[in-house]
């Protein structure tokens, strides 16, 4: 496996999520709330939820790419966290900041549905 390749690749990354959490934060606080009718309001809190929401989403993703940088300055990048064996190479390109091969991320997210509870 190239892991320069992908060190490369998760670095990218990680200056764009940075960037983009920055700015998705800043146009949230950045909203007007100077309008005047109460759907315009409305609307102006709307937004900023939805950017907030995207920032904290492309948060989660910038520190699962920094924790795939670390595996890489480990020696352990590549390797499954569950069992140690490999992780598909169709998956590292797919997902280059994946800590679980393909099976054991199928069992996490078939738990993770078990645990969540519904209407």
């Amino acid at each position: 496996m190239n892991v320069e390749y992908y060190r490369e690749r998760l670095l990218e990354l990680e200056r764009q999520l940075a960037e983009r959490v920055g700015d998705e934060r800043e146009t949230a606080r950045d909203e007007h709330d100077d309008q005047s009718a109460a759907g315009d309001v409305a609307r102006v809190d709307e937004l900023k939820a939805e950017y907030f929401t995207l920032a904290d989403s492309d948060a989660e993703v910038l520190a699962q790419v920094r924790a795939a940088l670390k595996r890489i300055e480990d020696g352990t990048y590549g390797t499954c966290l569950v069992d140690g064996g490999p992780i598909e190479p169709q998956r590292l390109e797919s997902v280059p900041w994946t800590p679980y091969c393909l099976k054991h991320q199928r069992e996490l997210e078939k738990r993770a549905q078990l645990r969540t509870p519904s209407l």
